[in-house]
């Protein structure tokens, strides 16, 4: 466990910022120093997008779960998806848009590229150009 960065996927990172160059859509930044450290933010649109990763925030679907050690593992998730509900609390008191897609969201979108969109690269991009408006 040691050896995992805290800080950022860059996998999932990288792919949502292909789908964007791809997209057109600008403005993004990284590494802000916005409360909750957002994956990206659009500083003009005040929104904040989290690509959360289906292990650490117990993704319903593809989340699973140690089977050494499950009381640590049971308060982690626990507590990390507290802190999630914080962040997105704490942000939109502030007045930002929150965003927060699953990292198997953008592997499917990324999967098998052809001339045609992925059905799931069209269902993201219109949730994340619904928020930038």
């Amino acid at each position: 466990m040691s050896r995992i960065r805290s800080r950022g996927n860059k996998k999932t990172e990288l792919a949502l910022i292909q789908i964007f160059r791809q997209n057109k859509i600008t403005g993004w930044r990284r590494n802000q120093k916005v409360f909750g450290k957002p994956d990206f933010i659009f500083r003009q649109a005040r929104l904040a997008l989290f690509v959360d990763g289906c292990f650490w925030h117990s993704c319903p679907k593809h989340g699973t779960k140690p089977k050494g050690n499950r009381a640590f593992w049971k308060n982690k998730f626990a507590r990390n998806i507290a802190r999630d509900k914080l962040v997105t609390r704490t942000l939109r008191r502030s007045g930002w848009r929150v965003l927060r897609i699953w990292e198997h969201d953008l592997h499917r979108a990324t999967a098998r590229r052809a001339t045609k969109k992925p059905q799931n690269e069209t269902r993201l991009m219109r949730r994340i150009q619904r928020a930038l408006k």
